[in-house]
């Protein structure tokens, strides 16, 4: 089985260098990861060599998702400037909006470069009218929505504290996403969405997915199996459960009990959309 994961972070101004990340990869036996440069469009870090000298450094090992100042005049010359030294694609949010007449042109410009877009955002967002009217009108843009479309509600992450609780209205509007055909869906971490288990105080005798919500079952539903991609978040996910740890919320989760679903999780549908060379 070759294991992607499609949501990591290095840099040498924030977060950590990518020898820590390959360490990780090759202790957890994971094949290849899509670096996503840290930060929003709005704001961020735009200088991108760094992880450019990764995909040089280690050859057919990472694809890069970029971020561009979509308020800036320039941005869409950017984006193909990216497109020209080799990225794959562009994080964009699920708000993100290009100054001018056409509010839509950062996107129709991922569209026209064949850019897959990493979208982040909140439940909110991604329950809009508004973000599924902008799906519709991208149908050829693969929109891969980052850490489980918000994680619910009330979102564990970052403190680990009050999980999402039902009915989870939000967020199942937003599994109705799933619906496009173009529409793919990050699962990261159990720490994102589920309450941090008092380990240092108790005896740890829970079973790893214990009274979790239902929120990857409501996924797997909406989605399939096929359109469901693992991202650790490295190296946010060492604050957390860790990176082994996230790697079992794919690995060893009962919802995705047949080994067929795991690898394509694991890596098949990120295979479907990145080129590792």
């Amino acid at each position: 089985m070759t294991v992607v994961d499609t949501h990591t972070h290095a840099g040498v101004n924030w977060f950590e260098p990518v020898e820590m990340l390959l360490y990780q990869m090759t202790l957890n036996q994971v094949d290849h990861a899509v670096l996503i440069q840290h930060g929003r469009p709005e704001y961020g870090t735009y200088d991108h060599s760094y992880l450019y000298e990764c995909v040089e450094r280690f050859p057919g090992k990472f694809n890069i998702v970029v971020i561009v100042d979509s308020d800036k005049k320039d941005s869409l010359r950017k984006l193909e400037e990216h497109k020209e030294k080799g990225a794959v694609g562009v994080r964009l949010t699920a708000t993100t909006r290009s100054p001018g007449p056409d509010q839509f042109a950062i996107w129709r410009k991922a569209a026209e470069l064949d850019m897959v877009v990493s979208c982040m955002g909140t439940v909110d967002d991604f329950s809009s009218d508004q973000f599924a009217e902008l799906v519709s009108e991208f149908p050829t843009i693969p929109i891969i929505i980052e850490h489980l479309a918000g994680g619910g509600e009330g979102s564990a992450f970052p403190r680990n504290g009050k999980a999402p609780v039902s009915p989870f209205s939000k967020y199942k509007k937003a599994m109705q996403l799933g619906d496009f055909g173009n529409t793919y869906l990050k699962i990261h971490g159990l720490g994102e969405f589920n309450i941090r288990p008092n380990v240092l105080r108790e005896k740890f005798d829970r079973n790893f997915f214990d009274d979790i919500p239902p929120l990857l079952e409501m996924a797997k539903d909406a989605f399939g199996y096929k359109k469901i991609m693992w991202g650790s978040d490295y190296p946010p996910v060492s604050g957390r459960e860790g990176y082994r740890n996230a790697m079992k919320t794919g690995m060893e989760n009962s919802v995705f009990a047949e080994p067929a679903e795991i690898e394509w999780i694991m890596g098949g549908t990120a295979l479907t959309l990145f080129n590792f060379v």
